[in-house]
């Protein structure tokens, strides 16, 4: 498995899509070149939801996969709650729509997206991993209790979560403090952060002087902190000018480092390079002790509107 994870997100257009959250414009033929340098780097992991783009992200990749054999992939995606139709079977209904848009006959990793409902739905994912249809499943947004209750109902008929996928950066380390990170090392489940960037706010590209666009979404988040990230950045800076390395790369090979397997969103040939190249950094204790010492002190706080506790 690579050390690293693709986001598809923004690959899209639509509902929920890249031209909606993140102002892109993207096509298939745009995101080839893309696609194939990720594959040429080894990069083989690569994350999608239905809701993103209602579809047309995973028909995207559906599209840059056929190129290549299924077994070189894993391909992992979402069943969201909030989508199901009132259909006998939902889950199923869902699952069989992403499968035509990915063009396969099976999902490595079916993530439930958020914890609406979750037992019900937890119990839904048994039929799908006896038909072969999904081979591992994973919760996104759950709190520690929740993982617990699914990993139960999952234990049941002999099956487990296999992987969790939270918001967890070094401005948010709720699922560290919270102990899932600690659960998820021993009861051999990955865990994949999201929003290891932060929106771009942990990118150096950003800054007080030159703020994210004010009328985007992470603008109005974002903006208002950029004046507390100042020292935090700074060392980062430092850190990276030391090892040639940018300061996107320091933060992604700072969730590394605390053994989990970052899922970073790339829309450009540059992003999976330096997704290759975070992934060869080996910080120091002192290091990731310093970043961690001078996150918290910074006081900021980018839980998002959607996470429950």
């Amino acid at each position: 498995m690579p050390l690293i994870a693709l986001g598809t997100w923004s690959w899209g257009p639509g509902e929920g899509g890249g031209d909606q959250v993140y102002g892109s414009h993207l096509t298939t033929e745009n995101l080839k070149a893309v696609f194939d340098a990720a594959i040429q780097s080894g990069l083989n992991f690569f994350d999608t939801a239905l809701v993103y783009g209602m579809g047309s992200s995973e028909k995207i990749l559906g599209e840059l996969v056929k190129q290549y054999a299924r077994e070189d992939f894993i391909l992992s995606t979402k069943f969201t709650p909030q989508l199901a139709k009132q259909v006998a079977n939902p889950m199923e209904e869902m699952l069989n729509q992403s499968l035509v848009n990915l063009q396969t006959d099976y999902i490595d990793i079916y993530w439930i997206h958020n914890p609406a409902d979750a037992p019900k739905w937890v119990s839904g994912l048994i039929p799908l991993l006896k038909s072969g249809k999904v081979k591992n499943v994973g919760v996104s947004n759950h709190n520690l209790a929740q993982i617990k209750e699914a990993n139960a109902i999952l234990e049941k008929d002999g099956f487990k979560i296999s992987a969790v996928q939270n918001h967890y950066s070094l401005l948010y380390r709720y699922s560290e403090e919270a102990g899932i990170i600690d659960f998820c090392k021993a009861n051999d489940i990955v865990f994949l952060p999201y929003m290891v960037l932060e929106q771009g706010a942990l990118t150096g590209k950003y800054n007080a002087q030159s703020p994210l666009p004010e009328s985007s979404g992470r603008g109005k988040s974002y903006n208002p902190m950029f004046s507390k990230l100042e020292i935090l950045m700074e060392t980062m800076e430092k850190i990276g000018n030391s090892r040639n390395a940018t300061v996107a790369q320091i933060a992604i090979a700072w969730a590394i480092a605390k053994n989990t397997l970052p899922l970073i969103g790339v829309t450009k040939v540059k992003q999976v390079e330096e997704g290759v190249n975070a992934s060869k950094i080996i910080l120091t204790l002192q290091e990731i002790e310093e970043m961690e010492e001078l996150a918290a002190k910074t006081g900021v706080d980018t839980r998002g509107w959607w996470e429950k506790r």
